[in-house]
């Protein structure tokens, strides 16, 4: 296991160690001048790479630069939707923000509204009381003062009931207040 990086190393430096050898360059650049007529061939590469390019340009431009178009645009569109998204969230907050404040202010005004009535309920209970006891009060003293009334009635016919018979008739006023005085006593 641990020899094996250097024996993959090994592998793929052997081929440059043995095709790189001087004497064999050489000879190729021998046979490539008689052939091409110069050594190198560094011109015709340059040649085709070129064309190589200019056909790859030429296909691949198009498509790729749609492509990046079309992906900056996709890119611009959802950063204006997040944009927006953003601008409504803040508006949506501020309006919360507000609607709060507004709740905050009709609570305080619930508050002191029902301190209010508190208030109110308080003294008209207080004042439907007192109208209430002096009610029952003058209802007292109306029964009071009836029970007096029935009372002296009965005491009055009880006394001139039993104590006036036909024989008394000629009583005088004096004696009948007496009598009566007596019997209320």
């Amino acid at each position: 296991m641990k020899h094996k990086p250097w024996i993959i190393l090994a592998i793929a430096i052997a081929p440059v160690w043995l095709f790189g050898a001087e004497h064999g360059a050489e000879a190729f650049a021998q046979q490539y001048f008689s052939v091409a007529g110069r050594y190198t061939d560094f011109i015709p590469r340059i040649f085709n790479f070129l064309i190589f390019a200019g056909l790859a340009y030429y296909l691949v431009a198009s498509p790729l630069k749609a492509f990046f178009v079309g992906r900056r645009e996709g890119i611009a569109e959802q950063l204006n939707e997040i944009e927006r998204k953003l601008q409504e969230a803040k508006e949506a907050r501020k309006q919360a923000e507000q609607a709060l404040e507004a709740s905050k202010v009709k609570a305080k005004e619930i508050a002191s509204d029902s301190e209010k009535e508190t208030e109110l309920l308080k003294t008209k209970f207080a004042d439907m009381t007192e109208r209430e006891l002096a009610l029952l009060e003058k209802q007292h003293e109306e029964k009071c003062e009836l029970e007096e009334r029935r009372m002296a009635r009965e005491t009055i016919d009880t006394v001139l009931n039993e104590n006036i018979t036909a024989d008394d008739i000629p009583m005088t006023a004096d004696k009948v207040i007496d009598i009566v005085a007596k019997k209320v006593a």
